[in-house]
């Protein structure tokens, strides 16, 4: 019956998600051209609190958890798993202070209205995964402009989303190791998403109904010390937070 229901309640979100990312993309561009920066960066956090919204459409919620403040006066590496598209928006808007800029597949940078011309002028990395020297130079050019700016990174160092029911995959260290030594004084914050795979429970169509996503933020921590250690230690918390598999 749920997934009977998902298909005509799939249909209108779809429309309406896909027209939000359509209205955006103009305001996006003067935003950026016009204004500059910083009301482009306010045009993309109202865009993922819409693309947010288009959820409930569905029946879907969000929650994010956060256990304490974290500092906007240094930056941040925003450590997570990654279970579906439906990890992004939450993320932007909840750490919109934080400007947040993700490592992201190239094939993203074009094609895609609103989400490619962020990735393109908003600071994040696009990396062709098949050339691994452009993209640690990418990643490394992130790390030192959220250094510069004290802004954050986002990284899922799974490398792709968890097609296991939400299982997070192994951690590639490789990415975050950059991160950490292009800027050193970042705080890693460990992300723990449940649920999100849900809305992909039957594949790309229809998409789930009535899943509740949940962000819990763990205690920001300093990079200090060996770093394959803090990375371990990352992963660990990370994936202690995981356990919606059903």
């Amino acid at each position: 019956m749920k997934k009977l229901l998902a298909y005509p309640l799939s249909l209108i979100y779809v429309f309406v998600f896909t027209l939000t990312l359509l209205v955006f993309h103009p305001i996006q561009w003067v935003c950026y051209n016009v204004f500059g920066y910083a009301i482009h960066g306010k045009s993309v956090a109202i865009m993922n609190l819409c693309l947010m919204r288009c959820s409930h459409l569905l029946g879907g919620t969000y929650a994010f958890n956060a256990v304490e403040d974290v500092p906007t006066d240094r930056p941040l590496i925003i450590v997570s798993n990654h279970q579906s598209m439906h990890d992004i928006s939450p993320i932007i808007w909840f750490m919109r202070k934080h400007h947040p800029k993700f490592v992201s597949k190239k094939e993203l940078g074009w094609g895609y209205p609103s989400v490619s011309y962020n990735l393109r002028v908003g600071g994040s990395a696009l990396i062709d995964r098949n050339d691994k020297k452009q993209s640690l130079q990418e990643i490394a050019k992130l790390g030192k402009y959220i250094e510069e700016h004290h802004r954050s990174a986002v990284i899922f160092p799974e490398g792709t989303r968890s097609r296991n029911n939400g299982r997070p995959k192994p951690f590639k260290p490789t990415g975050m190791k950059i991160l950490m030594k292009n800027a050193p004084s970042a705080l890693i914050v460990p992300i723990s998403i449940n649920n999100s795979w849900k809305m992909l429970r039957y594949g790309k169509f229809p998409v789930g109904i009535f899943s509740h996503i949940t962000f819990d933020m763990h205690s920001p921590i300093a990079i200090e010390g060996d770093l394959d250690e803090l990375i371990a230690r990352t992963e660990a918390i990370v994936v202690a937070g995981v356990n919606s598999f059903e």
